[in-house]
């Protein structure tokens, strides 16, 4: 078998996977998002580096949510140069409580941290905070890799023992996923978070829809059509949207 073909393979069976054995943890996170948000909180979202790009999946897009809030710090994304102060910067504890500090979100809110391994300071020192805030934290991580990795943070806890919710993205110890030869290839922790990530939004939005409110979804900046609707249900939560 073609070693591409192989990794199409692992992803789909990964996202099989997830299905089979995700689906109340997903579904727990959506009621918690929905509770939180019919009682004024915010939606946020966090990931440093590689996991950040499920927090750019989840904001400002086609179909996405309108109502989720990234939290971005810039020597987290990988445009930073050179590209290795992220992980050094992921590693510095105290430096997410910092960045959770510099951010509008507040008790009653909710925030969804994605990291594979969960061991990094950055992560846990902001799924702490969050806790003591009293608000809700939904942790997207691989079980199979961060259980058997020691936590780098003082508190000796890894990211999945500090979620409210904790969905697992079922992927590969160490994200690759395909052996070509003597090394490791593919990793599988973006498709498997983007797809959960699109569970959550989309699940909201039916939450929404059952409780006969206009879900907060964006409809795509390049279709020829009428965008008033849209317009009218942002300015409805523009006191909820804290990127504009």
């Amino acid at each position: 078998m073609n070693k591409h073909i192989e990794y199409l393979e692992n992803v789909t069976q990964i996202l099989k996977q997830i299905g089979e054995t995700q689906s109340d943890a997903i579904n727990n996170a959506i009621n918690l998002m929905f509770d939180r948000f019919q009682k004024g909180g915010s939606l946020f979202v966090f990931g440093a580096s590689h996991a950040g790009i499920i927090a750019e999946e989840m904001f400002y897009r086609a179909g996405g949510l309108m109502v989720i809030n990234p939290i971005f710090s810039p020597t987290l994304m990988l445009n930073t140069r050179p590209v290795t102060v992220t992980s050094a910067m992921e590693r510095l504890e105290g430096f997410g409580e910092i960045i959770l500090d510099g951010s509008p979100i507040k008790t009653g809110d909710v925030l969804i941290i994605h990291s594979v391994s969960g061991r990094n300071g950055v992560t846990i020192d902001m799924a702490q905070k969050a806790r003591e805030m009293d608000i809700g934290v939904i942790v997207i991580t691989n079980l199979e890799y961060s259980t058997k990795i020691p936590s780098r943070h003082s508190s000796g806890k890894n990211l999945y023992e500090l979620g409210d919710v904790v969905i697992d993205n079922c992927g590969a110890y160490g994200d690759a996923s395909v052996t070509v030869g003597d090394i490791t290839a593919g990793p599988t922790s973006t498709v498997a978070g983007a797809a959960i990530a699109n569970m959550l939004s989309v699940g909201f939005a039916q939450r929404c829809s059952e409780h006969g409110i206009t879900p907060p979804v964006f409809v795509s900046a390049n279709l020829d059509t009428d965008k008033t609707k849209s317009e009218e249900v942002m300015n409805k939560y523009i006191n909820r949207i804290h990127y504009m």
